[in-house]
C-alpha cells in the first residue's frame, strides 16, 4: 500500500510539473504565433488587394455569413473571415474574403479573394489546397490569372477552351471537381458581398 501511494504521488508530481512546464512554454509562444498569423493574414489580403494602405478586421458574423450563403445554395462553401480594405485616408476601398470551399477533390480549398467597392474582383490567392497532382494542383496556374480584374455577379467555366464571356473562365482539363469547387467558392463569395456587405436584400 506503501508503494502505491508512493508511485501515485511521484505520478501526481511529474503530472503536475509537466502541466506548469507546458502552461509556461505555451505563454511564451503565444504572442509569436499570434504575430506570424496576423502577418499571414495580411501577406494573403496583399496578394489580393495590392493598393490598400491597411486592412482592418470589423465586425464580421460568422453565423450570419453561414445563413446567407446557405439560403443561397452555398452550403458547401464557408466565409471564415472578412477584412476591410482601406486607402491611406482611412476610407473603404473594398473587402478581402477567406473562403473555404468543401467541394474539393482532395478535400478542402481556402483562398482569399478581393473585392472592390464596386463589386468588381480583384482575384484571389490560394492559401490551401490539395487536389491531384497534375491536374487539381494546377488551379494556380490555370485558375487564379483567370479571376484578377474581372467583374460578374457569378462566374461559370467552360470545358475545353474557349471561354469569352466576362463571367466565362477556363476549366482545367481533366480537373472539373476542383474548377467547379473554386467557381463555386468565389460565387460565394460574391453572393455574401452582394447580400451583406454591399447592403443587399438581406439588410432591406
Amino acid at each position: 500500500m506503501k508503494s502505491m501511494l508512493k508511485d501515485a504521488a511521484v505520478l501526481f508530481a511529474i503530472t503536475l510539473i509537466a502541466g506548469v512546464l507546458l502552461g509556461g512554454v505555451y505563454q511564451v509562444t503565444k504572442e509569436p504565433i499570434a504575430r506570424q498569423e496576423a502577418l499571414k493574414l495580411e501577406q494573403a489580403c496583399r496578394e489580393v488587394f495590392a493598393d490598400a494602405a491597411s486592412f482592418e478586421a470589423g465586425s464580421f458574423d460568422a453565423q450570419e455569413a453561414e445563413r446567407v450563403l446557405s439560403e443561397n445554395g452555398f452550403a458547401a462553401q464557408e466565409i471564415e473571415d472578412c477584412q476591410t480594405a482601406l486607402d491611406g485616408g482611412g476610407t473603404a476601398i473594398g473587402y478581402v474574403l477567406t473562403v473555404n470551399t468543401h467541394e474539393g477533390y482532395g478535400g478542402d480549398i481556402r483562398f482569399t479573394m478581393g473585392i472592390r467597392a464596386d463589386g468588381s474582383l480583384n482575384g484571389i490567392s490560394l492559401l490551401e489546397i490539395s487536389e491531384t497532382p497534375g491536374l487539381g494542383m494546377r488551379a494556380g496556374e490555370v485558375l487564379v490569372p483567370q479571376f484578377a480584374g474581372r467583374s460578374a455577379q457569378a462566374f461559370t467555366y467552360v470545358k475545353g477552351g474557349g471561354a469569352a464571356a466576362e463571367n466565362e473562365i477556363d476549366a482545367i482539363s481533366g480537373a472539373t471537381i476542383t474548377t467547379n469547387a473554386v467557381t463555386n467558392g468565389v460565387n460565394a463569395g460574391l453572393c455574401y458581398f452582394a447580400q451583406v456587405l454591399k447592403g443587399g436584400a438581406v439588410n432591406e
